[in-house]
C-alpha cells in the first residue's frame, strides 16, 4: 500500500476539520480517524503547520525551496574553494 503525500494546503484543511470536530464534542482520536490519518501524524502536522493559513503555507514552501537552493550553492562553493586551496598548495 503506497503512502499518500498530502499537500500542505490539504494538511491545513484537515487540521481545521479536526478542530471543528473536537469543538463539536468528538474526541481527538475519533476526529483524527475521520480525516484518515494516525494520531502521530496529526500531532506532527499540528506541531509543523499548527497556526498557519494558506497564504503562509505558500510562503513557507517558497522559503524551503530557496533554502535548499542556497544550501546547494554553498556546498558547491565550499567544494570549489577546497579544490583551489589544494591546487594552490601543490598537494596533488
Amino acid at each position: 500500500m503506497p503512502k499518500k503525500r498530502h499537500k500542505p494546503e490539504e494538511i491545513v484543511a484537515k487540521l481545521r476539520q479536526v478542530d471543528v470536530m473536537v469543538s463539536q464534542g468528538h474526541s481527538v482520536a475519533d476526529a483524527v480517524r475521520a480525516i484518515g490519518v494516525t494520531e502521530v501524524t496529526y500531532y506532527r502536522w499540528r506541531s509543523e503547520y499548527g497556526g498557519l493559513k494558506s497564504d503562509q503555507i505558500k510562503r513557507l514552501k517558497d522559503l524551503v525551496a530557496e533554502n535548499a537552493r542556497l544550501r546547494r550553492a554553498v556546498a558547491d562553493l565550499t567544494l570549489d574553494k577546497q579544490i583551489l586551496k589544494e591546487a594552490a598548495s601543490g598537494n596533488w
